[in-house]
């Protein structure tokens, strides 16, 4: 899985960049490919090819666009297997989780936007005034490893849709999807220029193309660290941003639910996508009267998550995406040893049968302080951190303590949970096990990020508003 060139204004380039990146397959520690590495002449190149095709591709017709959409989910179902063992070789996910998360829901997202159009009012009449909807002109993604296809998707859809074009820059360390993803939009007929593929490094591709006058929006999805840089180099240029950052989100259990459902629910709901999810449930707030039932629930779980071959159907958690990711969560769940909190299953080192990889332990600790990092600080990892509450309120406000607020859940009767939801300062609150919904906007409060992907609320971010006055008759 060699890449040698990049895709620019419809065409397969050779990169004006030198060298190249290894992609390692996180569960053998091998190199299964390369992608080249852009320089900011690419990126020129890029954005001129996108600002030269978003004259034509903005007064495009709305059929034209649905047609993409909709092929481009028929392709994405076509090629489900090779883009999941893709997806697994780069970040390790566990495949069947591939096949379903990563491939399965971009499909559906690029659908649910080919059905979006169908119905959307691009003008409405406010007294003299005339409201018209436009694209907000050429855009430049920055995208993450952890879910790359899906994050790819969730912001090239709702482009695609809106009218407007596009620069992909992909992660480092999951890059070799978005080539397919390249392909696929070639093969269904998008103009030249709408779509276009620079990988590189952050610090040059990443920065040029935030700070680029021809650009008009940056959308970005990664940490929150990094975010800040975005911002900080697309200010000048006074660009529309937004972002979708870390989370640290909480769990509640309130004392009136089904604690048996809660507490095994809540292992999936931190440890999907072995753990590295931004809007993982890693909080888990329990009521201290159903303490030790709870507890004794969630560390015979977690105990038997099984580790190990991501390509086994039966691999409940797969490795870390590399080396570096393994070593800060193993930092992580020793830091939460020598702060005093109570570890209740995982802990260092390797999980049994696994040699070789970049795994960690499936982990949990009770009696967790708010003063703990594991409490306090994004760690990415399968790792859950468990506190008491006595009463309701004590709950929300740990619950709500917090630098992030990007998702939550909550557990108890109907009524209750929802009054407890509404208090809880996240973008997004399942109650009950509610499942994701696509066509919901996802994005988060405070340090979680701005903006909104999916849904309608993520194709209004791609969009001007323009207001013209007509004569009072």
């Amino acid at each position: 899985m060699r890449r040698e060139q990049l895709y620019i204004g419809g065409e397969w380039v050779e990169p004006n960049g030198e060298g190249e990146i290894e992609v390692i397959n996180p569960a053998t520690e091998e190199i299964i490919g390369s992608v080249p590495v852009g320089n900011s002449i690419d990126v020129e190149n890029a954005v001129s090819a996108a600002k030269s095709a978003f004259e034509s591709w903005s007064q495009s017709s709305i059929a034209d666009r649905m047609k993409i959409l909709n092929d481009l989910s028929a392709a994405l179902k076509e090629n489900t297997e090779e883009l999941a063992q893709t997806i697994t070789a780069e970040v390790g996910t566990p495949i069947g989780y591939s096949r379903m998360a990563m491939v399965g829901t971009p499909r559906v997202v690029s659908r649910s936007y080919a059905k979006i159009l169908e119905g959307f009012e691009w003008e409405h009449e406010v007294r003299n005034t005339l409201i018209v909807k436009e694209p907000v002109g050429v855009c430049a993604f920055i995208t993450p490893w952890n879910f790359p296809l899906h994050q790819i998707i969730g912001k090239i859809a709702p482009a695609i849709a809106a009218g407007c074009t596009m620069i992909l820059k992909p992660s480092k360390e999951a890059p070799l999807n978005a080539f397919l993803l390249a392909e696929i939009l070639h093969e269904i007929g998008l103009p030249a220029g709408v779509f276009n593929l620079i990988s590189g490094h952050g610090s040059e591709v990443g920065e040029v193309l935030s700070g680029h006058p021809d650009v008009d929006m940056v959308s970005f999805t990664g940490s929150t660290s990094a975010g800040v840089r975005v911002s900080q180099a697309a200010a000048p240029t006074v660009k529309r941003v937004t972002l979708e950052l870390g989370g640290k989100s909480a769990n509640v259990i309130l004392d009136d639910a089904d604690v048996i459902r809660a507490a095994k629910s809540a292992i999936g709901a931190c440890f999907q996508n072995s753990g590295q999810t931004c809007s993982a449930l890693t909080r888990l707030i329990i009521p201290n009267s159903h303490k030790e039932e709870i507890i004794e629930i969630v560390s015979a779980r977690v105990n038997g998550y099984t580790s190990g071959n991501p390509l086994d159907d039966s691999t409940r958690c797969g490795p870390m995406v590399s080396a570096k990711q393994q070593q800060s969560v193993i930092s992580y769940i020793q830091s939460g040893i020598e702060e005093g909190a109570k570890l209740i299953a995982g802990g260092e080192g390797m999980p049994d049968g696994c040699n070789s990889g970049f795994f960690v332990r499936p982990t949990a600790f009770s009696d967790v302080t708010p003063d703990m990092k594991i409490w306090q600080e994004e760690i990415f990892g399968p790792v859950l951190t468990i506190t008491t509450y006595d009463t309701e309120e004590e709950a929300l406000v740990l619950a709500n303590d917090s630098i992030y607020g990007l998702s939550g859940g909550v557990w108890g009767s109907n009524e209750r949970a929802l009054a407890f939801a509404k208090k809880m300062r996240t973008g997004q609150v399942s109650i009950n096990g509610g499942p994701f919904n696509i066509s919901a906007p996802f994005g988060g409060y405070k340090q979680s990020g701005n903006g909104r992907e999916l849904g309608m609320e993520g194709l209004e971010e791609f969009l001007e508003i323009k207001a013209i006055q007509r004569p009072i008759e």
